[in-house]
């Protein structure tokens, strides 16, 4: 279990995620051309951003997984799972439980942009969920911010110590190349290293300035502690360029030596620890029609614990009864593989036909069930209008399959016929009806719902009976039939948890 590198990529668009998974995956072999990742045609469809608007707005909308090898310093193998999150704040929700499944995270910075202010929320999910983070400062051969001011905003931003291990040399102007502070390997712009020996002042490599301010920098911050940063109380950063390839390799190293192994998963008050004997995973994304040509539907699972085998029987929560899993999936780059084993920290597709939904706990003895992925209020909500009123039953499989997937979230009113969406962002939407009319051939548009927020309702049978006799219209049920309080304002909120103090308005449900 220890050379399990299991790990979240997160950044806002346009700051080069696309372009470090690509080298990350090229360091590790999985890829041998540039491009293939984003390249187009069949043969390619495993790819990180594989759905027609994602490469139509060059953004990832949806989370994807891949695996590759590495050998570290000491000639061991270490297997890497990464899964590259959506880089769109209106996406936060999925980037939370893509970060349930991960051990640790890449946080990837725009040297030019720094950090935007509408992706903060994206970058403080991260820290809900006390995930280690290594930042890298992506593209630092451009005119962009300077080194100092940008370590601040990540330290602002995060609440916790920055640790610089490399640092742009002439970052703006003169640029000369990434100083490696353990190695003290310089990577020059055309991706070759140079070492060199003795003080930063006196290598005939650097020039005066930039060698003082490495090492004001290098005093100045702490030094890298690996207890701090597995407690989430520090960063290491590293500044590079993906597009140039060099800093990828201090990168890839330094996840293989730092990041953590496998973590205990939360089950209710217990921790699963992964060398439990016991084969345990739970269902954090599911996705519908990454091949169009087969309507195929995939659920991803975590490995907990344990030594999956292909054909062995596990037991989804939400079932009851055991499944035998006989064509379980690791994804390499642009390539499947059928997998014959998994273990603690690997992430696996079990393909399936609605059985598994997000949320879903599988183990051996149906005895746990992991917690910590919740579905979070909706900040927008939408009625749904079908242009063909007798395509009724495709759009209600639509919603559910998209709801399953955590693409949206439906309410079906008490009264009246007209289903609402909530979305936390406008972007969310917009791939809501790109995907209707794509895979289900479904056309729809939205219009505005008469509720601005939902909340989930919970109390004793009697209070809830008596609160839904009186405000049947503002009610709706979910994608799992849990009664829910549709709300035209925060004030309206706030009045019916004051007028109810038995009912509990909640802003999140475990899914």
């Amino acid at each position: 279990m220890s050379n399990r590198r299991t790990f979240a990529i997160i950044s806002h668009p346009d700051a080069g995620k696309t372009t470090l998974t690509e080298k990350l995956l090229l360091q590790g072999g999985a890829i041998h051309l540039a491009g293939e990742v984003k390249a187009r045609g069949q043969a390619r469809r495993a790819r990180s951003d594989w759905m027609k608007i994602e490469q139509q707005r060059g953004i990832s909308v949806t989370s994807s997984v891949m695996t590759f090898e590495r050998r570290d310093e000491n000639g061991d193998i270490v297997t890497f799972n990464l899964l590259d999150t959506p880089g769109h704040e209106d996406f936060s929700e999925d980037t939370y439980r893509t970060l349930t499944a991960v051990d640790s995270a890449i946080m990837v910075i725009d040297a030019a942009k720094g950090i935007e202010p509408q992706t903060r929320k994206l970058f403080e999910v991260c820290r809900l969920r006390s995930v280690p983070i290594i930042t890298f400062v992506n593209k630092v051969d451009r005119e962009g911010r300077p080194p100092f001011e940008l370590l601040d905003e990540v330290a602002d931003m995060l609440a916790l110590d920055v640790s610089p291990q490399s640092w742009p040399i002439g970052m703006g102007g003169l640029f000369k190349g990434v100083l490696n502070f353990e190695s003290g390997a310089l990577a020059l712009p055309e991706g070759e290293s140079k070492e060199f020996l003795g003080k930063l002042d006196a290598s005939p490599e650097i020039p005066e300035p930039f060698a003082e301010e490495a090492e004001l920098a290098r005093i100045a911050y702490p030094e890298f502690d690996l207890e701090a940063y597995r407690g989430g109380d520090l960063t290491p950063v590293f500044f590079g360029s993906a597009l140039k390839n060099f800093g990828v390799v201090d990168l890839i190293e330094a996840i293989a030596r730092y990041a953590p192994p496998p973590r205990p998963q939360p089950a209710g008050d217990e921790q699963i620890p992964p060398d439990r004997d016991e084969v345990t995973g739970f269902i954090f994304k599911v996705q519908a029609n990454m091949d169009p040509q087969h309507r195929d539907r995939i659920a991803f699972m975590r490995m907990v614990s344990g030594t999956f085998k292909r054909g062995m029987k596990l037991t989804p929560s939400g079932l009851g009864k055991p499944l035998a899993i006989h064509s379980p999936i690791m994804f390499f780059a642009q390539d499947r593989e059928i997998a014959d084993t998994a273990e603690a920290g690997d992430i696996i597709g079990i393909p399936n036909h609605g059985t598994l939904r997000v949320g879903d706990t599988l183990s051996e003895k149906n005895a746990l069930r992991f917690t910590g992925l919740p579905n979070f209020a909706p900040e927008i909500l939408r009625r749904v209008v079908l242009r063909d009123p007798t395509k009724t039953k495709q759009l209600r499989k639509a919603l559910d399959d998209l709801s399953e997937e955590g693409v949206i979230q439906v309410f079906y009113p008490e009264i009246g016929g007209q289903w609402i969406v909530g979305v936390v962002g406008q972007l969310q939407l917009e791939v809501l009806v790109s995907r209707l009319e794509a895979e289900y051939k479904v056309e729809a548009v939205l219009e505005a719902a008469p509720f601005d927020t939902a909340r989930w309702l919970s109390g004793e049978e009697k209070a809830i009976d008596e609160f839904e006799s009186f405000n049947r219209a503002n009610l709706a049920r979910d994608r799992d039939g849990d009664l829910v309080f549709m709300a035209k304002s925060m004030w309206d909120v706030n009045y019916q948890q004051e007028k109810n103090p038995d009912l509990a308005f909640s802003a999140t449900k475990e899914r």
